[in-house]
């Protein structure tokens, strides 16, 4: 599908303010889409939404799935009657620039066990319409895993492979004996789900009412302490006991010399083409019912896969395995028809990716942090773009701050930054976002912490290790501090203001301002 030519922001619910040790969906939430359109930008970009476990990645979900619950925001709550205010502040800490996950987690469930039990209660044993609807619409997933993830919580967190032996195989009498001894904590993750998934589709369609479209992430793995293992063991690399057999990863790259051991149990998909696909269809349905558009991450993985066994201990020994291919894109497209996705096509490509991506017509990603490495030919320098029908960022999640990049970057490095930007570098996120608003590309995407000209200290991810990321957080005071005149004036000269096609044209007046 042909994206329109635009530009937007890459920043994750996480990172909002809030008053709760997180950030969520409730007022700065919206304030981020009013900042969005003063810009005149229209893309707003997130991370997995799933429910999140161990070191707290977005791309290590309890679900596939399922929305994480601690996004929900108790404002949001206090407004619909389900909290008090003075219920809402006992939780409220100071706004810091990290996300504190420990305390966040131990005082928004005490929150939410309160409205979830005010919300039962109002019932009063009638049913709920919406509620009702929203089981029903989400029976694929939702019950298995709501069961699974309060069997879990009885547990210890402890992976699934660690349970009585009947349930981790799921057997029918011991499905039925812990979905009968766990039915309060059942409802209440219902409930959970139901709440965020409120939420989440409000925030959305106030977007969307802005002409802001919300583009998602979809990992191509899953996590092997998830309800999509255990419930679908049929369709993952494991063996009847449930242990992971062989795994994923990707061999030595730009992040790591030894490759990176994600870990995740590999797909049998010869299985799931029998299936017809059917739980990759199941999936790509809710995703496209959450988001505008989606990127699909580590899209190589499709063609061909890095296959590790299990017991490895780095990624550097392993394979390359035959992916789905075109077989399952196909199959997608026949179903759910021409459906906007961005493949991540970073990392080892070959022409047989290539073709993939092209066949489908997905656009791909061009990160300017890889550019400038003093090869005229580099394919990330837009002087090379050979199409339009790409997504151009100065970086992804998992690059550093432009500033924190530059400042660590090699000397050749920054000499073609200087170059290529003909700028002295002091000023070099704004250069490179300025560069990547001018390229070809038909969607120009920054992370939040480039427009703010934020340094090292405030990356969100630094891949292959599990220590302090994730935890990123912007203050009010920190967007307000943003140009926005000067974001809505590189807009509108890149031609990327979807709503008008009408642009200030002093241009003297605005470089002069920015420069002072």
């Amino acid at each position: 599908m042909k994206f329109k030519r635009a530009s937007g922001t890459l920043v994750h619910p996480t990172s909002f303010p809030s008053a709760y040790g997180i950030g969520d969906l409730g007022p700065a939430a919206y304030r981020f889409m009013d900042f969005l359109q003063e810009t005149d930008q229209c893309i707003w970009q997130v991370l997995p939404l799933g429910p999140t476990g161990y070191g707290n990645s977005p791309y290590a979900s309890y679900s596939a799935f399922a929305g994480n619950h601690y996004l929900i925001s108790p404002d949001v709550l206090v407004s619909k009657g389900m909290l008090t205010q003075a219920e809402a502040d006992q939780a409220k800490r100071t706004v810091t620039t990290n996300v504190d996950y420990d305390q966040a987690y131990s005082s928004k469930e005490e929150l939410f066990k309160i409205a979830s039990e005010r919300f039962y209660a109002i019932q009063n044993g009638n049913k709920n319409e919406s509620f009702e609807m929203f089981k029903a619409n989400n029976s694929y997933w939702l019950d298995d895993y709501v069961l699974f993830i309060a069997c879990l919580e009885a547990h210890g967190k402890q992976p699934w492979t660690t349970w009585d032996k009947d349930l981790a195989r799921r057997n029918k009498k011991a499905i039925a004996t812990w979905s009968k001894k766990l039915a309060k904590e059942i409802d209440y993750h219902y409930w959970l789900q139901f709440e965020f998934f409120t939420q989440w589709m409000a925030l959305k369609a106030y977007a969307n009412s802005k002409d802001i479209q919300v583009i998602g992430d979809i990992p191509i793995f899953v996590d092997h302490n998830s309800s999509d293992v255990w419930s679908h063991p049929t369709y993952f690399e494991i063996d009847k006991d449930g242990n992971r057999m062989l795994v994923a990863g990707v061999p030595p790259d730009y992040f790591s010399a030894t490759g990176q051991l994600w870990g995740n149990p590999l797909y049998k998909w010869k299985a799931l083409e029998k299936d017809n696909f059917s739980w990759w269809i199941e999936r790509f349905r809710q995703m496209f019912v959450m988001y505008d558009a989606i990127r699909v991450d580590h899209f190589r993985g499709f063609d061909a896969y890095w296959e590790v066994k299990a017991e490895a201990e780095t990624a550097m020994y392993g394979r390359w395995v035959k992916g789905p291919g075109k077989k399952l894109f196909q199959t997608i497209r026949d179903v759910l028809g021409d459906v906007p996705i961005i493949a991540e096509d970073l990392g080892v490509i070959t022409p047989e990716v290539v073709d993939l991506r092209d066949s489908f017509n997905f656009p791909g990603m061009k990160i300017l942090q890889f550019a400038l490495s003093g090869d005229a030919a580099n394919s990330f320098l837009p002087h090379n773009y050979e199409t339009s029908n790409c997504v151009v960022y100065t970086g992804t999640h998992d690059n550093d701050t432009t500033q924190g990049w530059y400042a660590s970057a090699p000397e050749v490095e920054k000499h073609w930054a200087r170059e290529y930007t003909r700028s002295d570098g002091k000023q070099i996120h704004i250069e490179l976002i300025r560069l990547g608003m001018m390229s070809a590309a038909d969607m120009a995407i920054f992370p939040l912490q480039d427009f703010m000209g934020l340094g090292n200290e405030h990356r969100m991810n630094l891949p292959g290790t599990t220590e302090n990321n994730w935890a990123w957080r912007y203050t009010e005071e920190m967007l307000n501090r943003v140009d926005v005149p000067y974001i809505k004036h590189l807009v509108g000269i890149s031609n990327r203001n979807t709503r008008v096609r009408q642009y200030d044209t002093n241009i003297v007046e605005l470089e002069t301002s920015t420069a002072n």
